[in-house]
C-alpha cells in the first residue's frame, strides 16, 4: 500500500471520516449504484429500489449534503446525479478487498488454497 505523502490535518481526516459514514448504509450504496447508470428522479429511484419515498429521499438528502449526489429541479421533479464520479474508484476498492478477503477466509475454511481446487476434478 502506497503511503500517504502529505500530512492529514483533523479537518482532512473528518472530512474523509464524513464520507465513510455515509458509504455504511447499504440504502446509500444501492442508490449511488443506481445513479451510476443515469440520472433519475426520486420517483424512479422509489420504483427501481422498492423503497418508500420518504426513506429514498432521506437518503439522497444526506448524498446530497456529503457532495456525493448532485440535483436539479425538472417542474415538479427533482433530479438526481452523481457528483463525484471518483466514488466509484472507492467502491472498486472496497470490493476488490472484500473479494479478497472473503477468498482468504475460504482458503482457511477448507485448508487448502481456493485457486488449487479449481483446477481439480475431484
Amino acid at each position: 500500500m502506497k503511503a500517504i505523502t502529505a500530512p492529514m490535518t483533523e479537518e482532512m481526516l473528518e472530512v474523509i471520516a464524513s464520507r465513510f459514514r455515509l458509504l455504511g448504509e447499504p440504502a446509500r450504496l444501492r442508490l449511488l449504484h443506481a445513479l451510476e447508470q443515469g440520472d433519475r428522479t426520486v420517483g424512479e429511484l422509489t420504483e427501481q429500489l422498492r423503497g418508500s419515498q420518504p426513506n429514498i429521499s432521506r437518503h439522497l438528502n444526506a448524498l446530497f449534503e456529503g457532495g456525493l449526489v448532485a440535483r436539479r429541479r425538472e417542474g415538479n421533479t427533482v433530479c438526481y446525479s452523481i457528483a463525484d464520479p471518483m466514488i466509484f474508484k472507492v467502491c472498486e476498492l472496497m470490493c476488490a478487498s472484500a473479494r479478497e478477503q472473503i477468498r482468504m477466509r475460504m482458503e482457511l475454511m477448507v485448508g487448502r488454497p481456493a485457486r488449487a481446487r479449481r483446477g481439480s476434478s475431484s
